[in-house]
């Protein structure tokens, strides 16, 4: 029984169709696990992103806190200012 390179049989095709399929399932799965893994990256850059947002926010809040508390300190000490020159007036008259 001489086979030629034309002739195959059914073990050497079903064999050939399971690699073939094997092949494809494991391309499948690469690519699948790939796209996972950016999807994993885009996400943990969007978090990073997100963390250094929140940090510039907190820092400004607190640049504007301390703002604002130097002005409360100016207006009341404008306010005492203003208080004691209205006595002072007041005593000239």
């Amino acid at each position: 029984m001489n086979l030629s390179a034309a002739e195959t049989t059914w073990p050497g095709t079903v064999l050939t169709l399971g690699l073939v399929f094997l092949a494809t399932i494991l391309i499948i799965a690469v690519m699948a696990s790939l796209q996972e893994f950016r999807k994993l990256k885009v996400s943990a850059a969007r978090e990073e992103e997100l963390r250094q947002l929140v940090r510039r926010y907190e820092h400004l809040a607190e640049n504007t806190l301390d703002a604002q508390q130097r002005v409360a300190a100016d207006l009341a000490e404008l306010r005492s200012r203003a208080a004691s020159i209205e006595q002072i007036l007041r005593t000239v008259d």
